[in-house]
């Protein structure tokens, strides 16, 4: 059923976020550290499994290769992040999100960080294109994890950011279910493999082992289904 990881993610963001209300006292640092560890492995795991469906990993090579050229040229991962500290100065004003608790502040921090970057589109392309909601279903484990962390400091207007993550993937999943029928299955094979790759590194980002500026490996995506389309 495409949209059902979405639909999970944004559950759990509103579980996360009640449940962060109730624990006002806040949540040991080293619980933290060690959820956040264990979705790290499980992200990896997940992203090498993906990355093995490849059964023309050059082609996966090349496309990255090429995308990350594209990315850096274009500075994706610096405007992003930029985006999203101007969003936020103009929603929030001066005010520093990490100190308010009103319901627009926690609305607004929750919403960048669950909706800018690239697991949720990755695993949005991969929920619309292939049906396989592992990778929003790991990220529906993380952004719960990070909704209690967040709720326990901002309040309940975390539980809000749900409905961003629905229409924002979800979009993007109707777009990638659409385009379904313009790819054949052997591109949308590569395509997942390729988003693997990207999957292993977010992993590897949240263990600490790298830091990978992802969204400029984005563009990678596109390079590998033009590419696809003229070799395969």
């Amino acid at each position: 059923m495409p949209g059902l990881g979405t639909l999970v993610n944004s559950a759990a963001i509103v579980v996360g976020a009640v449940a962060g209300t109730l624990l006002r006292r806040g949540i040991p640092a080293a619980w933290k550290e060690t959820i956040l560890a264990a979705m790290g492995l499980c992200v990896t795991v997940i992203g090498m499994k993906m990355a093995q469906g490849s059964a023309h990993l050059v082609l996966v090579v090349v496309s990255l290769a090429l995308g990350a050229l594209v990315g850096e040229a274009l500075d994706l991962d610096g405007r992003l992040t930029r985006f999203g500290q101007w969003l936020q100065r103009r929603l929030l004003g001066n005010r520093s999100a990490a100190t308010g608790s009103s319901l627009g502040e926690a609305f607004v921090s929750a919403s960048l960080l669950f909706c800018i970057g690239a697991m949720a589109i990755v695993g949005a392309i991969e929920d619309g294109l292939a049906g396989n909601h592992e990778i929003l279903f790991a990220k529906a484990s993380l952004d719960g994890v990070i909704s209690v962390v967040l709720a326990s400091t901002l309040g309940i207007g975390v539980a809000l950011s749900a409905v961003s993550v629905l229409v924002y993937q979800g979009a993007i999943t109707l777009l990638s279910f659409w385009m379904q029928q313009f790819l054949t299955e052997a591109v949308i094979g590569e395509i997942s493999a390729t988003g693997g790759v990207m999957i292993l590194a977010i992993g590897l980002n949240l263990l600490g082992v790298t830091k990978i500026r992802l969204a400029n490996l984005i563009p990678g995506l596109a390079v590998l289904v033009l590419l696809a389309e003229i070799v395969l």
